[in-house]
């Protein structure tokens, strides 16, 4: 995936931090990305321009937002991060009704950051996808599967049928599949974790001649 070319920004005075900003947004991504894939969100990191301390300070302050007492919705806490959304497009899950608020997000300029909103406002959902027009990977085999290569949705279509599974923390889901191993075409299970909506890591599992 691409990424943004290297900026720093200007030191903050920890006494009086200022807005939460499109960039502490991205940094709070990554950190909730560094327990699985600590390299590949070191070189994101210095592509920001940010230090691991200012990567630290946005995860502390996003979660002091979230779980303050008069915390704002989902909706209106990214718009007032992120700014008006790319696009607003009806969506029709099941039997649910919502819109897909999309943010572009400079890191990974093929994603988008969607949020699912449901009649009354509220947010259901809130994860990385691939931007509208940009190529899908080719995802032949369990090997394609690298980390940050895929979204849950595009896994899902190629490695159905999938089983959704529980993840770890909120922002963290997984999925089963079975798929040929590509060795002599025996299937295996696997196991795919996400977080944000990213693939992060596969596990392999047993064998089923």
């Amino acid at each position: 995936m691409g990424r943004m070319p290297p900026a720093r920004r200007p030191a903050r005075d920890q006494a009086s931090p200022g807005p939460f900003t499109p960039l502490d947004f991205q940094l709070v991504l990554l950190r909730r990305m560094a327990d699985h894939n600590p390299d590949l969100v070191e070189d994101a990191r210095h592509a920001l321009g940010a230090s691991v301390a200012e990567m630290r300070e946005a995860n502390r302050r996003w979660q002091a937002m979230r779980h303050a007492p008069r915390s704002r919705g989902a909706l209106s806490r990214h718009r007032s991060i992120l700014g008006d959304p790319e696009s607003v497009t009806p969506r029709r899950i099941g039997d649910l009704s919502c819109e897909a608020y999309l943010w572009p997000v400079p890191l990974w300029p093929d994603l988008r950051f969607e949020v699912l909103v449901a009649p009354g406002g509220v947010a259901w959902n809130e994860w990385l996808v691939r931007a509208p027009g940009a190529p899908s990977p080719d995802l032949a085999s369990p090997a394609d599967l690298t980390p940050w290569s895929c979204t849950v949705d595009e896994a899902a279509r190629a490695f159905a049928p999938v089983r959704p599974l529980e993840g770890s923390a909120p922002t963290r889901w997984a999925l089963a599949f079975t798929a040929p191993d590509g060795t002599d075409g025996v299937r295996r299970e696997y196991t795919a974790e996400f977080t944000w909506g990213l693939l992060q890591r596969v596990a392999a599992g047993e064998r089923h001649p």
